[in-house]
């Protein structure tokens, strides 16, 4: 496996080639340069009730590096340019009895793996304010983005549009059959949901987002996992300090061979930020309809309110409501230091309705039956803190510490463990042009 630093050494003429010849292009969708990522994660999870795997807890400390490079263009009418990535993972502390985060891979015999790296490329075209391009990327749409809560992104192949040829208007339309896991040095893996899987097929998505002057914004998509469903996707965004109101909408049916089972789910959430010098308060209700979850593929493919950092609150038929508030102490003071506290409460799970033999309500050939991923009357609740400094000026300018405490309790009708989290994530940025 060729490691970030050979991957950047091979781009490395490319990328000069091409910037050399490159004529300067007003309003591109991406500035050419190189940035580096230095970052070390520390997770410990505290099992409060029996995991699955049978751990009392997981706990991993391992230190990651990312490289980007990103090319100018080709002069002409249609500009040609490349775009690479390396990364490097290594771990300093994890053993067999206590892996799993999510931070490394593992070991035949269960332990975390030393070590992890992982290249890729994308070719990028550029006709206009339009980019077009193919390979290894991630992406960021409300009904396929690549996550990036671990030590390494996600990333996704195939292809993506992105286009600002209209003003205010961005208009995004893309295709990709490979996926490569945060824990993973293989572009060749699946992305799993609640029951959906993007095994053996690809998915595809278009869409709009509107953000003209003034108060008013939103956004439409659509996308389709092969053979598993089709989802559309409406947001609209009202910002009129110091309130900021969001209304998201997902609607989600089943499609061709329908290997997840059959589908028919709504899900919406409706959100209230207001805004009050230092601090910020904001209140959230989120619905789920239908006798199914509501699934997604990629770690961030949901932008419902109440999609939070351990659970999601998307089991069938659940209502949740959240309570969040953020105090910025620069007024205060200390500039570059934020805290956060939220609380989320979903109830009136009901998964004994989901299509028996789909992916929800699988067959269990040891008890003769079909045994539904979550009960009836499920109910569960999460509280997350978080503490994040960023340096603010001076030679560690960017560096960023984010201290973080997740709690999450739930009885045995809903999908989640009862566990509590902690994070300690310190990043460092470098970047600069090409």
């Amino acid at each position: 496996m060729p490691t970030p630093r050979k991957c950047l050494v091979l781009f490395a003429p490319l990328i000069g080639i091409l910037d050399a010849h490159a004529e300067p292009v007003p309003d591109a969708l991406e500035t050419p340069g190189w940035s580096l990522l230095t970052r070390n994660y520390f997770l410990h999870n505290n099992f409060r009730s029996d995991s699955p795997s049978g751990q009392n807890y997981r706990q991993e400390w391992a230190q990651g590096l990312i490289g980007e490079v990103r090319s100018g263009f080709t002069p002409g009418a249609v500009g040609l340019g490349v775009d690479g990535h390396g990364f490097l993972g290594v771990k300093l502390d994890g053993g067999r009895g206590h892996a799993g985060t999510g931070l490394l891979p593992r070991d035949d015999d269960g332990r975390s793996a030393d070590d992890y790296s992982s290249a890729g490329a994308s070719l990028k075209l550029r006709v206009g304010r339009s980019q077009l391009k193919y390979g290894e990327m991630t992406v960021e749409t409300p009904v396929f983005d690549t996550g990036d809560k671990r030590l390494q992104p996600e990333y996704a192949t195939g292809f993506l549009l992105d286009s600002l040829e209209v003003e205010d208007l961005r208009i995004q339309a893309g295709r990709f059959t490979a996926f490569k896991n945060q824990d993973s040095s293989s572009g060749h893996d699946d992305f799993s949901g609640y029951g959906a899987t993007t095994r053996g097929r690809a998915i595809g998505l278009a869409g709009v987002d509107y953000t003209p002057p003034g108060p008013f914004s939103g956004a439409l998509y659509g996308a389709q996992l092969d053979d598993t469903w089709r989802q559309g996707y409406l947001n609209l965004r009202l910002q009129q300090d110091p309130v900021l109101l969001d209304a998201n909408l997902y609607r989600t049916l089943d499609q061709g061979a329908a290997n997840a089972g059959a589908i028919d789910t709504q899900a919406y959430s409706l959100s209230a930020k207001y805004l009050a010098g230092a601090q910020a308060f904001t209140l959230a209700y989120q619905r789920i309809v239908g006798d199914t979850p509501f699934d997604f593929v990629g770690g961030d493919s949901i932008y419902l309110a109440n999609s939070i950092k351990y659970a999601d609150f998307n089991g069938p038929e659940e209502r949740s409501w959240q309570a969040r508030y953020d105090l910025d102490l620069a007024l205060l003071g200390i500039p570059g230091l934020t805290f956060m506290a939220r609380y989320v409460r979903g109830r009136d799970i009901d998964g004994t309705k989901a299509p028996p033999g789909g992916a929800y309500n699988p067959f269990d050939p040891a008890t003769g039956s079909f045994v539904p991923l979550q009960g009836r009357d499920g109910k569960h609740w999460e509280r997350d803190i978080d503490l994040r400094y960023r340096v603010m000026s001076g030679a560690a300018k960017d560096l960023s510490i984010n201290l973080s405490h997740v709690s999450h309790r739930g009885n045995s009708a809903q999908a989640g463990d009862d566990i509590d989290r902690l994070y300690l994530i310190l990043e460092y940025p470098l970047k600069g042009g090409l």
